[in-house]
């Protein structure tokens, strides 16, 4: 027998719920005719929840029984949520993976092979340039994190709005390839002392705290992994010192 879903979601000309065609989606892929009721206006979507007394919508029923919203329906099909709570390293290695591969097709283009030192350098490099733009999309957030842990932030304030700054800067400088007494010194700066942060907060001081590097807001745990990022900072700058 072919199965059936009610489904009643908000689509009005200034509004379409996003959760709405989520649960469209995933009713079809579970093998259900829906029956798609849009509601038009907000006057609709009120007078709906007071009726069926719910607070938000959309909301499923299938054989005459309300399931709920998105997430009561992922978790009806036994499926995990869909946005998963707590810390994550999902960001940095997104990062990283995706810097890697532009390095690499880069590396290819202009020097023809991978074996080359201009492939960690252009990796290092674009690393940096992209978790500056994390941070330079909001320094305000950034700066309430990042003064948590790094050691010359705390002292001095101003600092965590030149940090995003100096570590685009040093990125840029690496692939441009930049006098290397220009950038090192930036990137060896900044890396010595984000390191030295990090590692405190985390092995001695045994703090559990967020790591900014992502940004403000950002729910990448302080630890190892954070701990890369200065790590590539003082190699890409040994790196150009050696390379000049």
């Amino acid at each position: 027998m072919a199965k059936t879903a009610q489904l009643y979601r908000m689509m009005t000309p200034k509004h379409i719920c996003p959760f709405g065609l989520k649960s469209k989606d995933l009713l079809e892929r579970q093998g259900y005719t829906v029956e798609d009721h849009k509601l038009r206006s907000r006057e609709e979507t009120d007078a709906f929840k007071l009726e069926y007394d719910v607070k938000t919508t959309p909301q499923t029923f299938i054989d005459r029984n309300r399931i709920g919203g998105y997430d009561d329906l992922r978790k009806f099909f036994n499926m995990p949520p869909a946005k998963k709570e707590g810390t994550t390293y999902v960001p940095v290695i997104a990062i990283f993976l995706t810097a890697f591969l532009m390095a690499g097709a880069f590396t290819l283009n202009i020097v023809g092979t991978l074996a080359s030192m201009s492939l960690l350098i252009w990796f290092i490099g674009i690393s940096m340039c992209t978790l500056a733009i994390q941070k330079l999309q909001d320094l305000y957030a950034f700066s309430n994190q990042f003064i948590t842990y790094d050691l010359l932030a705390m002292r001095n304030i101003r600092y965590a709005y030149v940090y995003p700054f100096a570590e685009a800067f040093a990125g840029i400088g690496m692939l441009g390839a930049l006098p290397a007494v220009i950038v090192a010194p930036v990137s060896l700066f900044i890396g010595i002392i984000g390191g030295v942060s990090v590692f405190k907060a985390v092995y001695i001081d045994k703090r559990e705290l967020k790591c900014a590097c992502v940004g403000g807001n950002s729910k990448v745990p302080l630890g190892f992994v954070s701990l890369t990022e200065n790590i590539f900072m003082v190699l890409g700058a040994v790196m150009m010192l050696l390379m000049k």
